[in-house]
């Protein structure tokens, strides 16, 4: 079971776009020699926006990643890449489905989040419990995170071959039960975000999607 995630959110200077996607995708030999990150994912939010969502077993894998040779290189190119310092942002992982290795590829990702009403924070940990175990039997969500963010936040992070698989998952039990909930629960509509992976490692996989 992994507890601890990242985020990290870029925003790439005016074309550099590529230079940025191949920085990403160059980081992914680095990851894969990080025995203790279980899962790393570099993607694209949209026009401008990358970002990096990894989780790990505990607090020292996930200290031991920070103070690694992908976070040096972040810094070190940083000016050169970003408008800004990349903003990172801890997590803690609440439920995964991670498979022992992925032979497929992921093109397309979700990034949901949601504010919780005071209160019921523990009925949207039970939530995510649920949707867990539901998401273990869609065949087609390679992988699936639940998490939780700063400021009452919460979210859910999951990777798809491709579209069609997405389409499914966003037709599917967990978004319909979600939305049931939201009145109860949220204190504003849920945020989706529809990411294309970049680069991937999951378990001892990795992939590099490169796009012309």
């Amino acid at each position: 079971m992994n507890t601890r995630g990242l985020l990290v959110r870029m925003h790439a200077r005016p074309g550099k776009e590529h230079a940025v996607e191949e920085f990403l995708r160059s980081a992914l030999p680095l990851i894969v020699d990080e025995p203790q990150t279980s899962a790393w994912f570099a993607v694209r939010f949209g026009r401008g926006e990358y970002g990096i969502f990894d989780v790990f077993p505990d607090d020292a894998a996930r200290d031991a990643h920070l103070s690694g040779p992908v976070r040096a290189a972040l810094e070190e190119r940083s000016s050169e890449l970003f408008e800004g310092a990349p903003r990172i942002e801890k997590l803690d992982v609440l439920a995964d489905k991670l498979p022992v290795a992925s032979s497929v590829p992921d093109t397309r990702g979700l990034l949901l989040t949601f504010k919780v009403k005071p209160g019921h924070e523990p009925e949207m940990e039970d939530f995510i419990r649920f949707a867990n175990e539901a998401v273990n039997d869609e065949h087609t969500t390679t992988a699936w995170f639940g998490i939780r963010m700063r400021d009452g936040e919460y979210g859910i992070f999951d990777v798809f071959p491709g579209n069609e698989e997405r389409f499914l998952h966003l037709v599917g039990h967990v978004p319909r039960e979600l939305a049931k909930q939201a009145f109860t629960l949220l204190s504003a509509m849920p945020e989706i975000e529809m990411l294309n992976v970049q680069a991937e490692k999951i378990g001892q996989d990795a992939h590099q999607i490169v796009r012309h």
